[in-house]
Order: C-alpha cells, then structure tokens, then sequence
C-alpha cells in the first residue's frame, strides 16, 4: 500500500496544476485505502483536463523493425522534454520486441495484453465495486512505468482485432483514449504501420514518420507502409524519414525517392558509434533538430 499510495502521490503531483490543491490531496492521500485514491486520483485528473488550454500532441514513429525506430523515438522525447520541460510524456511501445523498454535497461511485463487476457499480476489487491470500464482504467494505472517525473512508459505487446466482439475490445479503447487525453505528448514506437496500433485504440495522430533506410527494399516498405497507413493518418502529417544514410549513397537515395514518390520530411546520417544498448545517438539527435521545423509538432 505505502509504494502504491507514493506512486499515485506522485502522479497527482505532476497531474494537478494548481498547487493549493495538490498540497490539500497530498495530505490526505497516504490516509486514503485503494479504492478511495483511484477515486481520488480521477478527480485530480478530471481538474487537470479542464486547466488545460491545449490538446495532446501524439506522434507515431512507424517502420520496419531494424530500421532505427527507437532511436528516434528517443531522440524526439529527449528534443521535446528539452523544449518544454514541464510538459508530460507517455511513450507507448507498441513493438512486439519491447526493444523501447529494454533500451532504458527495463523488463517490463505487465502489458496491456497482459490486461485483456487476464494473465496480468497486479501490484496491488484489486479494488471492490468497480464497474468493468473502472477496472480497465486502474488495470492501465497499475502497468504504467514511471521513467522520472513527467515521463511514463507503457508496452502494449500483442493487441486483439477490433473485429473480435468481446467487451474488453471497447473498454480498453476507451481506457486508452482517456489515459492518452491525460498527456501533453504520446510518441508510440509502432509495429510496422498504423494499422496495428489502430487495433488497439482508435485515436487522432499529428505526425506519422515512416522510418526507412536508402536501400531499394526499405523505399518499396515505406511506400507500403504510406498506404496502409494513410487511412489512419487523416488530419495529421504523414512523411518519411530516411534514416543510416552515408554520404558517397547521396545519389543513389535521390533516385529512389523519385522512382517511389515519398514525401521526405528529413534525412539521418549513419550513426557508425550508436550505444548499442541504450539506442542512444548524438548525431541522429542533431540531425532531427535541423529538420524539426518542418514537422507538424509544437516549436
């Protein structure tokens, strides 16, 4: 009880914006049994959506596996805390490799698969009276993992068909949609496209990077990908970014662009020291600042 009553503590903290309130809650938070705080918790949630004055801004970084996914999606949550750094953050690692979690030195298994199958084990004793919707909403708190204070990291893993009439199909788009609208930004390391995110939850996306590199195969997927993606994008920005590129392939990466006709948002050279571990990359960094102008993200 005490590590989940500071957890909540802590989201409450960098949920709620008026501090009058948060030092009100907090004083009675640790007093509170479980069911009484996710309450609690929902409230301060409630309050934090109405001070705001803006949308949640959610970002899909798509591509095949292997072409430098989540060393980008890194590099955009590093650029974008960097620029606003009281803004928060949920990284959705919708991967079926969870390479996302394991580049911060992380197992994450309680996945929202875990959620819908049943087989996940949760932290805590699980709340009495809740409606079903009320469950799935405090099954998705207890699998989220907190990185640091405004930044937190859920791994979907496997997701159901949005054909499959079962209950749990809709509870959990809804539960994720709230848990979305609670973020200031989403970046979701996708599986290869849109399409299977779409399977999960259904919801708005401001920018679709395919992510591709200058070889003959990667532009043929990119290309695939556009298409299956298009659908899901509608409203928001949709392009590639070449990603691994050497200087002597210049040529060679003009003419596939035109052969395939995509719509490049930018360019990343081949990063030859890339921490293999942590996906961590100075220069794919550097490279993303230069054409972040031209992407349909806050400035």
């Amino acid at each position: 009880m005490g590590d989940y009553a500071r957890d909540c503590g802590s989201r409450i903290r960098r949920k709620c914006p008026n501090w009058i309130i948060k030092k009100t809650v907090l004083k009675t938070v640790f007093f509170c049994n479980i069911f009484e705080l996710y309450k609690l918790y929902a409230i301060i949630k409630t309050y934090s959506k109405r001070e705001r004055y803006y949308l949640t801004t959610k970002i899909a970084i798509t591509g095949k596996s292997g072409s430098g996914k989540t060393t980008i999606t890194k590099a955009f949550l590093n650029i974008l805390s960097s620029k606003f750094p009281d803004k928060t953050f949920l990284l959705i690692d919708n991967d079926l490799t969870g390479e996302l979690g394991h580049s911060y030195g992380l197992d994450i298994r309680n996945t929202v698969y875990g959620i819908r199958s049943g087989k996940h084990e949760y932290k805590t004793g699980i709340p009495e009276n809740m409606t079903k919707q009320e469950y799935i909403e405090w099954a998705l708190e207890d699998i989220l993992y907190p990185l640091n204070e405004n930044v937190d990291i859920l791994v979907t893993w496997f997701v159901g068909s949005k054909d499959c009439r079962c209950p749990i199909t809709g509870q959990l788009n809804e539960a994720l949609k709230k848990l979305i609208a609670r973020y200031d930004f989403v970046i979701i390391d996708c599986e290869f496209d849109l399409k299977y995110f779409n399977q999960l939850v259904d919801t708005d996306i401001d920018l679709t990077l395919i992510i591709a590199n200058p070889t003959e195969e990667s532009a043929h997927l990119a290309k695939r990908i556009e298409e299956f993606s298009a659908k899901y994008a509608i409203g928001g920005q949709m392009g590639v970014v070449i990603n691994k590129v050497e200087n002597h392939n210049l040529e060679e990466l003009y003419t596939l662009l035109k052969k395939y006709d995509l719509d490049i948002l930018g360019v990343i050279p081949k990063d030859e020291n890339i921490e293999q571990l942590t996906r961590n990359s100075a220069p794919v960094q550097e490279a993303i600042e230069q054409f972040f102008v031209r992407l349909n993200l806050p400035q």
